[in-house]
């Protein structure tokens, strides 16, 4: 195995188990939890999921740019002769990290301080600003995976 399979290996992994794990929240999780349980109940489980999930978030988070920078040095001379795909990739890293980040910093704290004091409304409210940012970061990671898959000459 080369250095740079090697590398890209790492870096497919990490993106598939942040996109994956996306994917699989919001079109198989999310309707279940729905048809199976109360809102108290569904609310305690997201927050357990989301816990859980994004400790794998945060090793793609720093996976990513590593691994990415690595197979730049190793392919390319530098960011400037990547191709603009490789570019574009990277713009839309920083949009993925970013909704993350306003995810885990600003949201989960009020959903669990929601699920600790039972105020099941306004967890609702946090769950479904959550649901909506995941869904825009599903979106730009699909984009962004078709991206790389294509690697087209922007």
């Amino acid at each position: 195995m080369t250095p740079f399979s090697l590398i890209y290996s790492l870096h497919v992994l990490a993106a598939l188990v942040w996109v994956g794990g996306m994917f699989f929240a919001w079109m198989v999780l999310r309707p279940a939890a729905l048809k199976a349980l109360e809102g108290p109940a569904r609310l305690k489980l997201w927050l357990e999921v989301f816990q859980g999930f994004f400790r794998w978030v945060w090793v793609a988070v720093l996976l990513l740019p590593i691994s990415g920078v690595g197979m730049i040095h190793l392919q390319y001379t530098g960011f400037e002769a990547a191709p603009r795909y490789v570019q574009v990739m990277m713009g839309l890293y920083v949009v993925m990290t970013a909704l993350f980040i306003r995810i885990q910093a600003l949201m989960l704290p009020e959903l669990r301080a929601a699920v600790t004091t039972q105020d099941w409304p306004a967890g609702a409210a946090v769950l479904g600003r959550i649901r909506r940012l995941v869904g825009i970061n599903l979106i730009v990671g699909l984009v962004l995976v078709a991206i790389a898959a294509v690697r087209p000459t922007l």
